[in-house]
């Protein structure tokens, strides 16, 4: 099933956006397209991804969604295949088809077994660069439930109106799926034009980690390229030049708990301090043993899912935290998660608490070297986003060389009081914003504003 990437399911991790490459190799076909393999001979599958720089925050207000309905709709019959033989191709090779849509790029990936990498890179180049948009009404509907969906899911809606009151009405604080009314009647004209400005050759990245070879694989591509459209240069994305203030949006619903996200704008990826923002996370929120979960849920029983999570883009970030919880229970729990912040930010790190929080991280790196997946995805997102590929070693150094003072310091700046922004779904505003005050007074004079 196709789907969004989001940084409001979970916690994050270096591995989302930097993770280690030991052998790669890349290239640049004539037609404009860039491509980056990892070979791992001890493995029988391939696993190959088509990144397109185009994301929700590529979008006009009145395109809203596009990026995501155009990634469905890449799935519905190209030049050469219609919807049905594209899934009848991937199943008949006992392989996996799928796609994912975020606030800055596009991804169409598949892992398949080693042998039948020539049909995978047929199927998925001609619909990436030839798709028909003839079913784009059936598609439409499909898209409209996924949002009703999704709106019915108050814990990942929040996070959407979390960015949205961090980032305002800047791209960056639109929902990646999109709105009903630009999705509803967007015509078919709109959405190819789209597609022609964003998929071109120079918009997009090949990416493949598994049992295969580089110049067989850019030898595929060239072969597959005969719809390609003309080559361009990378696409520019206007920076974010000043980042809005800081603000609190409230969605009434009749849910049993309070869904609520607390925090504010974070580090780009390319931020060399995004280690120590990770092994905050780790601390703060991020892990089983981590405050957040230990005070809330295990000591207290305030709440069943409480976690910290972040975001990173090309010049901006989020950093927050979130807690799903009944009324009686809202307010002392953002009290604890106030005084947890405040006690990390004024350097009081427990014993071993650093270090568990660097073994942990450098752990779950060394697992996703396991898997072709990762391994791809960390060439693809990497070069998609022109982001430093580091290897293994240095990535280790790199969390190794955090200092207590370094989070410390991270703490006190991304969640300064005066900077969080704050987003709740429940049954009352009212109550919502008396829970806010028990955090900061800041926040409530905020959401009364």
């Amino acid at each position: 099933m196709r789907g969004i990437l989001s940084p409001g399911t979970g916690n994050f991790y270096p591995s989302d956006y930097d993770r280690p490459v030991q052998k790669y190799v890349v290239s640049e076909l004539d037609s404009g397209e860039r491509v980056i393999s990892e070979r791992v001979p001890s493995v029988r599958s391939v696993s190959l991804g088509f990144w397109i720089g185009a994301g929700s925050r590529d979008e006009t207000d009145a395109k809203a969604g596009l990026s995501h309905f155009i990634e469905h709709l890449l799935f519905k019959g190209s030049e050469r295949f219609d919807a049905q033989e594209i899934a009848e191709v991937f199943d008949g090779l006992g392989g996996e088809l799928n796609a994912a849509t975020s606030r800055e790029h596009t991804v169409v990936y598949s892992r398949v077994p080693d042998k039948h990498l020539a049909t995978a890179v047929e199927v998925m180049s001609d619909m990436v660069f030839a798709p028909r948009f003839d079913d784009v009404d059936s598609e439409r509907e499909v898209v409209l439930e996924e949002i009703a969906m999704y709106e019915d899911t108050p814990q990942e809606l929040v996070h959407d109106l979390f960015s949205e009151a961090v980032f305002g009405s800047h791209a960056l604080g639109r929902p990646v799926i999109g709105t009903r009314d630009v999705i509803s009647t967007v015509p078919k004209r709109t959405i190819a034009t789209y597609h022609r400005t964003m998929y071109t050759p120079g918009n997009i990245v090949i990416a493949a980690a598994g049992n295969l070879q580089h110049e067989r694989l850019v030898r595929l591509l060239e072969a597959a390229q005969r719809k390609a459209p003309q080559s361009k240069g990378p696409r520019v994305r206007p920076p974010l030049v000043k980042t809005p203030p800081a603000g609190v949006r409230f969605q009434r619903k009749n849910t049993e708990q309070y869904h609520v996200c607390i925090g504010a704008p974070g580090i780009s990826r390319s931020d060399r301090r995004r280690f120590a923002v990770s092994l905050l996370d780790g601390i703060l929120g991020g892990s089983a043993s981590s405050r957040l979960f230990q005070e809330i849920r295990e000591k207290r029983g305030m709440a069943y899912a409480v976690y910290s999570f972040g975001a990173q883009y090309s010049d901006t970030g989020l950093f927050g935290i979130y807690v799903g919880t009944r009324e009686e229970n809202l307010g002392p729990a953002l009290e604890i998660a106030a005084e947890q912040i405040a006690d990390i930010a004024a350097g009081n790190l427990r014993p071993n608490e650093l270090e568990r929080a660097k073994e942990n991280l450098k752990g779950r790196l060394t697992l996703s070297m396991e898997s072709t997946s990762n391994r791809m995805s960390r060439l693809g997102k990497s070069l998609i986003t022109d982001t430093e590929l580091l290897s293994f070693e240095r990535i280790m150094a790199e969390i190794d060389a955090v200092e207590p003072e370094g989070v410390a310091e991270l703490a006190a700046l991304l969640l300064a009081p005066e900077r969080l922004s704050a987003s709740g779904i429940g049954p009352s505003e009212a109550r919502f914003k008396r829970a806010l005050g028990r955090l900061h007074p800041g926040l409530r004079a905020l959401a009364a504003a």
